[in-house]
This record gives C-alpha cells, structure tokens and sequence, in this order.
C-alpha cells in the first residue's frame, strides 16, 4: 500500500471515530448541560412563588383585606420580564387574578395538567428537560408549579415560557456543536499530523534496518561464496593446502573409543569434535559418535587449522561439514552443519572477525 494511500486512510479512520464518539457525547453533554439550566430556573421560580404566598398569607392574617392584597400583587408583578420564568396568582376558579400582562387577568388559566402532573412526581434533571422540551401546547408560558395560600381561595403559580426555553436548548445546542466542530477539526488535525511524524520517524528506522539488513545480507553471501570456494579448494587440491601446516599435522587419522573398543578414525572423515562434562566427542560425516582421552585443546592441535576450526569453547568444526552461514544475534554467526548432523553452533561476536579471515586463506 503506498503511503499516501495510508495516510488518507488513517485521516478518514480518524475522522470517522471523532463523529462517532462527538456525535454520542454531544448529545449527552448538551443533556446534561440543558438539564442542569432547567433546574436552576425551575428551582429559583418554586422558591420565589411559595416566598410570595407566605407573604400573601402573612398579609391576610395581619387582617388586610384580599382585595387590597391582590392589587398590590398585581402592581408588582406587573410589567415584570414573561420572557422565560414569571408568577402569576389564580383563584380556586381557575381565573387569574394577577398576572405581569394585566390582559389575562379575569381569563381561565389554560394549564396542561399532565405536564404540571409530571413535574411534581419527577422532580429531577433528567426529566425537566425531556418534560419541557416534548410539551405539546398552544399557549406561550406553562405553570410549573403551584404554591396554595393557606385560609384563602388564592393560589401563587410559577410559569415557564416554553418558547424562551426552547431558544435557549436551540443556542445551547448550537453552541455546543460549534465547539464541538472546532474540537474536531484541531484533534483530526493534530492527530493526522502526529501520525504522519511518527509514520515517518518510522520509515526512517525502517530503511535503516532495511539497509543494514541489506548489508549484512551482502556480507552473509559474500561469507557462504568464501565458504564454496574454500571446500573447493579443499576438494580440488588437497596437497596445495596440507603443505603449509608444520609436520606435526600431518596425521591421517586418530585413535578414538566406542565402549571399550580402540577404534582407528580418518580425520577427513571428522565432521566436528565437541566436549560435554569434561567429555571429548568425535562425530563423522556418517553419524557415528566415538570418544577420545584428548581434550578439545588438544585435539584442536592435532588438527589441520587449514581444514578445521575452532568455533568455541566447545566445537571445533570441519570446513567441509558447514552447510550454511547465517546472522544470529548482535553480530553473531550460526553455523548449520551437514544433514546427517543435526547441531547448531553458535560463533560469538569477537570470534567471527577470525572466522571470516580463516574463511579467506
């Protein structure tokens, strides 16, 4: 996939998760802003209509006529702001007796019951708003609540004008979904361009390692052409390469034991001579395992250094029995042997230097 194709992807992935997560959210936060508003209002109206009854009744037991009482409510709730939360005054009749537009004093207070039902059995934020806001009425305002006066047919309501609340939700909403947007615009942004420093930084690493793989590759074959080489010189002109070891390497094979058996061993048949507990273990191309009374230094010196190596402390292989050179590790080498000679032989950082060169002779 090319990287531009990606990073399209990435930004419309983004940006699908965004309108999903803001879409959830900025219903659930307009809802709970709505009916945190609401609350406040409704509770701040309830408080001033049952303060205004207390006043009312106080005033009738201090023997002030209701006549004169109701007058004086009306020239002060008169002219107030209707615009969202008011109080009004109705007798037991249903006619308002007092009302900031002095028009509807006398007319039949026009309440939906249900609603002014609901409000007083869910008294709660989160139905406020859902109770408003799926009101189904033809009047303006709406009483919320009621505040009976005692000793007198008189009842001090607190009213709601539907069409200012929802104005309101209207603004709020469209408040929140312009932060909303401008939220979203700078976190699709922000993270686009996060995605693609990152992507970048990444690629870069990433060519790198492809470089230096590319590197150690070239070396590795380079390594096992060496490899090729050398055990076609081994094969083609054997005497070339005996020549050039002291005379003390010249032996063409070794006595090693099976049990208690003596038994005579070709060094060119040697695929590689390990220890184990001290032991010394010589394993030919065939397979077979016998033991000898040397050990692994020993031994090693007993070995024509043209033909075997000493890979660790505990191999030493044969040129002709490496059937592959790879990278193992932090500069490490493994060595894989033959078929009919399943180990695996580790050639450690510092001693791959000497590897490659005894490669090369």
């Amino acid at each position: 996939m090319k990287k531009d194709k990606l990073y399209f992807l990435t930004f419309l992935s983004i940006t699908a998760v965004f309108l999903l997560i803001a879409l959830i959210a900025s219903q659930y936060f307009i809802k709970v802003s709505a009916n945190q508003l609401i609350e406040v209002q409704v509770e701040s109206s309830k408080r001033e209509a049952n303060e205004i009854a207390k006043l009312i009744s106080f005033q009738l037991n201090s023997k002030i006529e209701k006549d004169k009482i109701v007058e004086n409510t009306q020239q002060i709730i008169e002219n107030s702001n209707t615009d969202t939360w008011f109080i009004s005054v109705f007798n037991w009749s249903g006619r308002e007796v007092a009302n900031p537009d002095k028009t509807k004093v006398g007319q039949l207070v026009n309440s939906n019951k249900t609603l002014l039902s609901s409000l007083k059995e869910k008294n709660n934020s989160d139905d406020l708003y859902d109770l408003l806001m799926n009101a189904n009425n033809v009047a303006s305002s709406e009483i919320i609540h009621i505040s009976p006066i005692k000793n007198a047919d008189l009842i001090v309501a607190a009213n709601v004008n539907l069409n200012s609340i929802k104005a309101q939700m209207k603004a709020l909403k469209t408040n929140f979904y312009l932060i909303f947007s401008v939220m979203g615009i700078l976190v699709i942004v922000l993270s686009f361009l996060a995605v693609r420093i990152i992507g970048s930084a990444y690629e870069k690493q990433l060519e790198l390692k492809n470089s230096s793989l590319a590197s150690e590759v070239i070396n590795l074959s380079k390594l096992n052409t060496d490899l090729v080489s050398y055990k076609e010189k081994v094969a083609e002109k054997p005497e070339q390469i005996d020549a050039k070891e002291p005379q003390e390497k010249d032996k063409e094979r070794i006595l090693t034991y099976i049990r208690n058996e003596l038994v005579p061993v070709n060094i060119k048949d040697i695929a590689y001579v390990y220890t184990e507990n001290t032991i010394t273990y010589v394993v030919c191309f065939d397979g077979k395992r016998s033991t000898t009374n040397m050990s692994l230094d020993d031994m090693y010196s007993n070995l024509n250094s043209s033909i075997f190596f000493r890979a660790n402390r505990q191999f030493i292989i044969s040129i002709t029995a490496i059937d592959k050179i790879i990278k193992y590790g932090n500069s490490q080498l493994k060595i894989l042997l033959q078929s009919k000679t399943s180990e695996e032989i580790i050639i450690s950082k510092n001693k791959a230097a000497e590897f490659k060169q005894w490669l090369n002779i």
